[in-house]
């Protein structure tokens, strides 16, 4: 491992994306700790405790939704707004199809268009996020309440948000990996920490002196499923299904092509954590939006939203599996199209020994995909609930509760970003991290 960090510091190009990416992290952090004007901090306190939905959204947002800081929303709206846009390329509007099939070109325009809605959903979001908050806490948390200081607070919410667009922008051109999934990463791993010490309080320093020995071995069983999960992770993150391709020989001109044998490799997950990801953003939301019709005596249903479009209630739970699974197959057969794989195949002299080319080699393919992407999709929510399960039957904190979904993200993320340097690496004839 540490010849192989030597090699990366060797190379330039690779060391300065490296640093500029780390840079990028480091201007996010700083940034999570500087409070919204306007707002009494100390007011929030321990919030993260008594509400699932915005621990959530603290987690994610590296604690600067607790700071209520400029980076209180962290990337989410982005990614809803990245939701919708991809929603509506499926034959929804015309236009984005068409933009969806132009390559570069049209990608721009969607990205653009993803922007705008940034920006609006941001907006939406930051107002829900100050009115509901402030009521919560009894009109204390926002001082000097007026539309003024709320039009303000949202503002400042919504560039904020537009700044880590931008940051995630230029991660993904000058830096390593991808942007948005490495800043959600750096969220993450920055609450590691302060979950390690919840679950070590809930275990340890609030259990009767008499349990202190039952509480150490539900720590070891604990330690020991978090590195079973892992293993699991990385198994399934790695799993591949080889499809054998045989092209036949043709002749092009002078030279003869083809004539050899290869794979179409289809990964168990082909969507990686962004179904979790995506998941998370719809479920979010719905109580934000709910905020705003938020009744004190606790009905109506506004507060029956807020109270089960969680992930820990057993409403919210269920729903959130069920867009796991729907975002994996979506986000899967966006990313690769059978038919166009077929055709591509046909076209050059290529088939699936046994299978006929053409519409045969599709449906083939697509029975195939829809096996492999139900286990992956399965193992997603699977991996998502499971920690929650675990939490509520040992009553631990919420930080355990969405331990399943951060380490999704966490290994996701970290071994895309490791095949990026290994993919540098082995370009310049060095061996990279996997062997």
């Amino acid at each position: 491992m540490f010849t192989t960090i030597a090699n990366i510091l060797k190379v330039s190009d690779l060391r300065n994306r490296i640093f500029f990416t780390l840079g990028i992290l480091i201007i996010y952090r700083l940034g999570s700790f500087i409070p919204v004007p306007n707002v009494d901090v100390s007011v929030l306190g321990n919030f993260a405790k008594g509400n699932d939905v915005f621990g959530l959204l603290n987690t994610f947002s590296g604690g600067a939704l607790s700071q209520f800081s400029i980076f209180a929303m962290g990337i989410m709206p982005y990614i809803t707004a990245s939701i919708i846009v991809q929603l509506l390329t499926m034959d929804v509007i015309p236009k984005f199809t068409e933009w969806a099939k132009e390559g570069e070109n049209g990608r721009r325009k969607l990205a653009q268009f993803t922007r705008y809605g940034t920006i609006v959903l941001g907006l939406v979001q930051a107002t829900g996020l100050a009115i509901g908050f402030n009521r919560m806490y009894g009109s204390q948390l926002i001082m000097n309440s007026s539309f003024s200081t709320y039009a303000m607070i949202a503002i400042v919410l919504t560039a904020g948000t537009a700044f880590l667009m931008w940051l995630g922008e230029q991660i993904n051109e000058y830096g390593i990996g991808n942007g948005i999934s490495v800043i959600i990463f750096a969220g993450i791993v920055a609450g590691i920490p302060n979950g390690i010490g919840q679950i070590y309080e809930s275990l340890f320093v609030n259990a009767p002196s008499d349990a202190i020995f039952l509480r150490a071995i539900e720590a070891v069983l604990l330690v020991i499923g978090v590195i079973v999960l892992i293993a699991g992770v990385i198994f399934v993150q790695q799993g591949v299904r080889k499809i054998p391709v045989q092209y036949a020989k043709r002749v092009v001109g002078r030279k003869m092509y083809g004539g050899q044998s290869t794979h179409i490799p289809l990964k168990v997950n082909a969507a990686g954590v962004i179904p979790v990801i995506f998941a998370l953003s719809l479920l979010v939301f719905p109580p934000t939006i709910a905020s705003f019709f938020r009744s004190a005596d606790g009905t109506g249903i506004a507060n029956w939203i807020i109270n089960n479009m969680n992930y820990t209630a057993p409403f919210g739970m269920v729903f959130y599996v069920i867009l796991i699974i729907a975002f994996t197959f979506f986000y899967t057969f966006v990313q690769i199209n059978p038919v166009q794989m077929a055709d591509n195949m046909k076209k050059n002299g290529g088939y699936i020994p046994g299978i006929r080319p053409g519409k045969t080699t599709s449906t083939y393919l697509t029975r195939v995909m829809t096996r492999i992407t139900l286990t992956g999709a399965l193992f997603l929510a699977v991996i998502s609930i499971l920690p929650m399960l675990i939490a509520s039957g040992l009553d631990l904190p919420s930080s355990v509760s969405i331990g399943g979904t951060s380490l999704l993200i966490v290994i996701g993320v970290g071994l895309d970003t490791m095949k990026q340097v290994e993919s540098q690496l082995i370009k310049r004839h060095y061996k990279g991290f996997i062997k």
